[in-house]
């Protein structure tokens, strides 16, 4: 580096303003925040160890029912299991969330902070509140952190709720401006303090389009904020004729970490809850580390197993020897410039069965 950069950054005395290689970038992560399953971590960060990036806006789009609040709360459970003085800002804005739900799921709510905000310009004046307070202790003093918005959708703007009082049906055009605004002004202050945000939204079918597909609510603002946005769709997962749970695909959209438009799937059952292993099984297919032999698989020791087996009893079959091949092919799979043979095409659309 010339030292005519070296002595501008030190003569223009800006504690935003850095030579790179000395690290410090709000745009740097520390680590990831485990989803609760390898599949999903993988497609998130390339590697079923990683999961969400802990300074960074990641949401979780799609209809209703799809699991959007489902792997929140997991994300906030892995969160405050790994950080024991940890704490949760959990904005709920469709009064959707109890205590006793979170429970449930294992998240200690003495650590969860709860507001539930009507406007978007009063999400955004607490979120800053918050931020600023935080800010504002000694940086080795913080407590670990997480925001979480559920849901964007619902949120109404001020103007939006003054005119349904006053009972007027004229259209908000203002809303998706404040909303830009708002998510322009959060992003880089969360960046820079190390606290992720996550966000669920609505999606809707955009009327018109030569190729069906879905968009999201609230305008442009998240889609230029978030690092990544997964879109979520499901399908029942049957035993026989009984509904057993659903098989959630997961699909990014938008990526800055990892490659657009892959996509994995999840499976949660009605009983035991986010299967952590589902969806590993074709990643370990597609790189030979388990090889399909007729109507088996064939382990690398050489033992021969159903499917079915593999998927009811992981913890027996996926060894660490395989768990961490299989991370390595995710990176193949899922990281920008890896040397990796993806076949097939990740722009197929999962149609939701109707119930």
């Amino acid at each position: 580096m010339s030292n005519f950069f070296t002595d501008l950054v030190s003569q223009l005395k800006d504690e935003d303003t850095k030579i790179l290689s000395d690290g410090g970038a709000s745009a740097e992560y520390s680590g990831c925040i485990d989803t609760g399953s390898y599949a999903l971590n993988a497609v998130l960060s390339g590697s079923i160890y990683g999961g969400v990036p802990n300074n960074k806006v990641t949401a979780f789009a799609g209809e209703s029912s799809t699991g959007k609040t489902f792997f929140v709360l997991g994300i906030v459970k892995q969160f405050l299991d790994a950080n024991p003085e940890g704490g949760v800002i959990y904005f709920d804005t469709e009064a959707a969330v109890t205590k006793n739900m979170m429970e449930s799921r294992g998240v200690d709510t003495k650590r969860v902070v709860i507001s539930e905000p009507d406007t978007i310009q009063k999400f955004r004046h607490t979120a800053l509140q918050i931020i600023e307070k935080y800010q504002a202790q000694p940086e080795a003093k913080r407590k670990p952190m997480i925001m979480v918005l559920d849901s964007l959708g619902q949120l109404s703007s001020t103007k939006e709720m003054e005119d349904t009082a006053e009972g007027k049906e004229t259209k908000d055009m203002t809303k998706s401006q404040i909303l830009k605004a708002t998510f322009r002004v959060l992003n880089l202050k969360l960046a820079k303090i190390g606290v992720p945000l996550l966000v669920t939204n609505h999606v809707y079918d955009v009327v018109g389009a030569y190729i069906p597909m879905k968009e999201m609510s609230g305008g442009s603002g998240l889609k230029y904020t978030a690092s990544t946005i997964v879109y979520l769709s499901k399908r029942k997962d049957k035993d026989g004729t009984e509904v057993v749970g659903n098989i959630v695909r997961a699909k990014l959209h938008k990526s800055r970490l990892t490659k657009e438009n892959t996509q994995v799937e999840v499976k949660i059952t009605y009983r035991t809850g986010l299967d952590r292993y589902y969806g590993l099984l074709e990643i370990a297919e597609k790189y030979d580390i388990i090889k399909k032999v007729s109507t088996r698989y064939e382990l690398p020791d050489g033992t021969k197993v159903f499917g079915k087996s593999i998927n009811e009893d992981p913890e027996k079959y996926y060894t660490k020897e395989i768990l961490n091949a299989i991370d390595e092919a995710c990176k193949k799979e899922f990281l920008y410039g890896q040397d990796g043979d993806v076949h097939g095409s990740n722009e197929e659309e999962v149609v939701e069965e109707e119930a």
